[in-house]
């Protein structure tokens, strides 16, 4: 039964997509065959202006130069001076070099005497003999003595006339014909054509083979019968004139249409009026329109048979999501059960990291109390202080293991790489374990070989926690008298000269690793299980963080041990190569110097926690500093605000605090302006990742302390500052 019905719903399903798709294709269609009769007035209406435009300029650019040649023969026929005025024939002369038609001399009352050249009669006397009493140039229409157009050039002249008075103007002329064709009013290659009126609609150029006598008449007949929409648009051009304003209009006449602009001409009283008939355009665009209606159809048509294509898949791809179905059960009750997995892999960790951080906890709750009841006896409690600093840095290093390992799984983990002496390196790390070393009277070897490269850009902070972790391991697992060694030595890089290979071998001869367990080391939480780790203390995420931090820099580690015979780490990293430093010069005894530096600068805390504060001032006297406390970042910039000029020579910046945090209040010092705005600002905070340092150092701070305080990496870092 459930066959045969989806079958139908299907055949019902695909014919109303057809309905659709007819529908949506159909509107398209007429959609473009719209905008194609828009595209063609829009680009019709630019064409037009651009055209009347370019003629305009063209036309008095043309009459210029002709007014201009006109007054080049008045002054020849002027002369020199009132009695040297030019013979009739150096003006004839003139004229003609000029290919001018005619020249004459012009009456003030409007009578033309010509000098060469049929007769000629104005069409429009007045405005032509106003404007030259006006001492304006003119341009005019007249008729020759055989009928033919022509255009009279005149400006001011007075010259000897054959009644003996002087002339107002000497007037020269062209033949309109000449003019036409000069202003490309007949060019066959333009899609529109011109045409220069009077006001009356009368021609003045451009009518040349044209039955009509006035422009008018032709609209008229354009419009085709239509006598109302005719003499509206004539009247609607007349008023345009009158105005000396332009006109524009798109007039459709049966199946045609025409873009019709007009625009008055410069030193005349004339219209240039130029009409685009659509037909060309029409043809143009129209095919594009067809053109793109057959694409349409035939992407409906396209889309019609992917449809149908899809629709006739959709019984198979029906029958194979049942099986699908099946696959995705059979998946998700092996993620469930890999969900349950990793379930009772975060209960065994919370199990052990109870345990791991219940013991110093204990150790710490203990001798505290111990070290109350002790109070009459001083080395008791000395020694149980002693216990609690073990145990509180035993405490503070599973507590950085489990927050590196939840930034480096968060995906948040940044380095911060620059440039770093591999030398200083080997030192740092030679000092941080050599009292683990010798507290268990281990040997141990630090040597360098073959280094190409000591300055190297790399994160000198994660480069020490990667070999601390496996140094401490090495120093952790290997018994009393055993040995561990630290190995750097480098290789050139055919492939890349600016890097350098670099490698870290880290040696012991402690109790080893099962071939087992060397295939897990680096995975989280990860332990071997017998009795002698059992009774190493650890979390088990030291391994996972390093191998997390070596893939950050793009390098390897490797891992080769045999139990009871001790384990080897091999870490491979390609730095980039670095320029030395500049050597700095340091007097005998500076350190010393610099210890006695500190005592009584004016250092300004910034903590808005009293029991800190308290612990801070305490571990701080110890270097005889004058401390100043500020509850708050407002308090502290208003502190230093108030401060006499260098009265302060550091700041100590706690981040997270009330009213203003540590990065606003380093800011609004850094904007004051005062000579020691510059001041060493170094935080002091529980932040302590890369990217908080990176923050701190973005917003002004000069260095970073983390919590909980270490007394000699503050003096040293005030003394780098305090110098």
């Amino acid at each position: 039964m459930k066959n045969k019905i989806l079958p139908r719903s299907l055949r019902i399903s695909i014919a109303v997509i057809i309905c659709i798709t007819i529908f949506v294709f159909s509107f398209l269609g007429i959609s473009i065959h719209d905008m194609s009769e828009n595209t063609i007035e829009e680009i019709g209406t630019a064409y037009m202006a651009g055209m009347n435009e370019q003629v305009s300029l063209h036309f008095e650019t043309i009459i210029e130069l002709r007014l201009t040649m006109a007054e080049s023969i008045a002054r020849i026929a002027e002369g020199d001076g009132p009695s040297a005025c030019g013979t009739r024939e150096e003006i004839e002369y003139g004229a003609r070099a000029r290919h001018f038609l005619c020249a004459a001399l012009y009456s003030p009352d409007g009578e033309i005497e010509m000098i060469f050249g049929d007769q000629v009669e104005l069409n429009h006397p007045e405005p032509f003999l106003e404007s030259l009493r006006n001492g304006e140039r003119k341009a005019a229409s007249a008729v020759g003595a055989n009928g033919d157009g022509v255009i009279l050039f005149g400006v001011p002249c007075e010259y000897p006339m054959s009644d003996g008075s002087g002339s107002l103007a000497i007037v020269v002329g062209l033949s309109t014909k000449y003019m036409g064709e000069v202003l490309f009013l007949d060019s066959d290659k333009s899609l529109s054509y011109s045409f220069v009126i009077r006001t009356d609609g009368s021609y003045v150029v451009g009518n040349e083979g044209d039955s009509y006598k006035n422009y008018f008449d032709r609209l008229v007949s354009i419009f085709d019968g239509q006598d109302a929409k005719a003499a509206a648009c004539i009247e609607e051009m007349r008023s345009a004139m009158n105005a000396g304003g332009d006109y524009s209009a798109i007039m459709k006449s049966g199946g045609s249409r025409y873009h019709i602009h007009c625009t008055n001409l410069p030193y005349c009283e004339w219209y240039l009026v130029t009409v685009l008939p659509f037909e060309g355009l029409d043809h143009a665009i129209t095919g594009t329109g067809h053109r793109w209606l057959a694409i349409v159809y035939a992407a409906f048509f396209a889309v019609i048979a992917m449809l149908l294509y899809i629709f006739f898949r959709y019984l198979k791809l029906f029958r194979d999501q049942v099986s699908e179905l099946k696959r995705v059960n059979t998946e998700m009750d092996a993620a469930r059960k890999e969900a349950e997995q990793a379930n009772a892999a975060k209960q065994n960790f919370l199990s052990s990291m109870s345990h791991d951080i219940r013991t110093p906890m204990n150790a710490i709750i203990g001798m505290t109390a111990l070290a109350l009841d002790s109070a009459d006896s001083p080395e008791q409690v000395r020694d149980y202080l002693g216990k609690i600093a073990l145990s509180s840095k035993h405490l503070l290093g599973l507590i950085n293991d489990v927050l590196d390992i939840s930034k480096i799984e968060s995906g948040k983990m940044t380095l911060n790489v620059e440039p770093m002496s591999l030398s200083e390196v080997m030192n740092s790390i030679s000092n941080i374990m050599q009292p683990q070393v010798a507290a268990k009277r281990q040997h141990f070897n630090l040597s360098a070989r073959e280094i190409l490269s000591e300055n190297v850009y790399c994160d000198g902070v994660r480069l020490n926690q990667v070999l601390i972790n496996l140094l401490g391991n090495a120093v952790k697992f290997t018994p009393e008298k055993g040995s561990v060694q630290l190995t750097v030595y480098q290789e050139a890089l055919p492939e890349d000269a600016s890097k350098v290979r670099t490698h870290f071998l880290v040696r012991d001869t402690g109790i080893g690793m099962s071939k087992e367990y060397q295939k897990v080391i680096f995975e989280s939480f990860s332990r071997e299980d017998n009795t002698r780790v059992r009774k190493t203390e650890g979390s088990g995420l030291g391994m996972a963080i390093t191998k997390c931090i070596v893939d950050a820099m793009e390098g390897t580690i490797s891992v080769q041990s045999e139990q009871g015979q001790g384990s080897e780490f091999h870490v491979v990293l390609d730095l980039r190569r670095a320029a030395a430093p500049a050597a700095s010069k340091t007097a005998d005894g500076a350190e010393e110097a610099g210890d006695a530096a500190l005592k009584g600068k004016h250092v300004l805390l910034a903590e808005d926690n009293e029991l800190n504060w308290e612990v801070a001032r305490e571990l701080l006297s110890i270097l005889e500093l004058d401390l100043d406390w500020a509850q708050n970042g407002g308090i502290c910039v208003e502190k230093f605000e108030k401060s006499p000029i260098g009265y302060y020579d550091a700041i100590i910046m706690d981040v997270r605090m009330p009213v203003m945090d540590g990065y606003e209040a380093t800011a609004a010092i850094r904007r004051l302006e005062r000579a020691d705005a510059g001041i060493p600002i170094i935080a002091m905070t529980a932040d302590a990742f890369s990217e908080d340092i990176q923050r701190c150092l973005a917003c002004g701070m000069n260095d970073h302390l983390a919590k909980p305080i270490d007394i000699q990496v503050v003096a040293c870092k005030l003394k780098k500052y305090l110098k």
